[in-house]
C-alpha cells in the first residue's frame, strides 16, 4: 500500500487535490481526512466543544489514526471515521474501508506526528496564499458546515491564523513536493498521479520477483 500525504492551510484545497488523483489514478484508491480523528468531546456541552481550538495539532487523535493506517497496510479493513462539523462531535459509522493500494492522507497537521509521516511514501504541501484560504473557508464552512461569517471569523482571527503561523506555514519543510494555486493544478495532479504510477509499477514487478 503506497500512503501519500497532503498537507497545507484550511482552504488551500487538499481534499481537491486529494479527490482529483483519485480521479487520476486506476488503482484501488482511498481518502482519509485528518478531520475525521478529531478527539472525541462528545462529553462536554456544546458551548464547550464549541470552544476548543480545532486548529492546534494536539486537538487530533493520532494514535487512533495510526492504528487504522496500520489495519489497512495489514490487509484488514478498518470502520469509517467521520467528524459532525455543526455539533462538534464525531460521527463515526459502520461503513468498512477495505485495504486500497494507494491511501492518500489529507489535513491541516498530516505531518505533524513523525510515526505518520514516517509511513508516507510521498509528501506534498498545499502552498497557497492565505487571503485564498481565507474565501474558501468563509464559502465552504457556510455552506456545507452551518457556520455563520461571525463564527467563522472570530475562528479564523482566535486559532486559524495564529496556529498557521505556529505550525502549518512550517511543514513545507517536510514536504517532498509543493503545489502552488491550489487543488486544481493540473501539472501538479498529473506529476503526481504519475509518481504513484510508477511505484505502483514497481512494486508490482518487485513482487513478480
Amino acid at each position: 500500500m503506497i500512503i501519500i500525504g497532503i498537507c497545507g492551510a484550511s482552504g488551500s484545497g487538499k481534499s481537491t487535490f486529494a479527490r482529483e488523483i483519485k480521479e487520476q489514478l486506476t488503482a484501488e484508491t482511498v481518502i482519509i481526512g485528518q478531520d475525521c480523528y478529531y478527539k472525541d468531546h462528545g462529553h462536554l456541552p456544546f458551548e464547550e466543544r464549541a470552544n476548543i481550538n480545532y486548529d492546534e495539532p494536539n486537538v487530533f487523535n493520532y494514535d487512533e489514526l495510526l492504528a487504522d493506517i496500520h489495519t489497512l497496510a495489514s490487509g484488514k479493513a478498518i470502520t469509517r471515521k467521520g467528524y459532525d462539523y455543526a455539533n462538534h462531535r464525531r460521527a463515526d459509522t459502520e461503513e468498512l474501508i477495505d485495504p486500497p493500494d494507494v491511501l492518500i492522507l489529507e489535513g491541516i497537521h498530516i505531518f505533524h506526528d513523525p510515526r505518520i509521516a514516517e509511513e508516507m511514501s510521498l509528501k506534498v504541501y498545499m502552498h497557497v496564499d492565505t487571503d485564498v484560504c481565507l474565501l474558501r473557508r468563509i464559502k465552504r464552512d457556510m455552506k456545507k458546515r452551518g457556520r455563520s461569517i461571525e463564527s467563522i471569523t472570530q475562528q479564523y482571527l482566535t486559532t486559524v491564523k495564529p496556529m498557521y503561523e505556529a505550525y502549518i506555514a512550517n511543514y513545507i519543510k517536510e514536504a517532498d513536493f509543493a503545489v502552488m494555486r491550489g487543488g486544481k493544478n493540473r501539472r501538479a495532479i498529473d506529476a503526481v498521479s504519475a509518481y504513484i504510477s510508477a511505484k505502483l509499477l514497481a512494486e508490482a514487478f518487485e513482487r513478480r520477483g
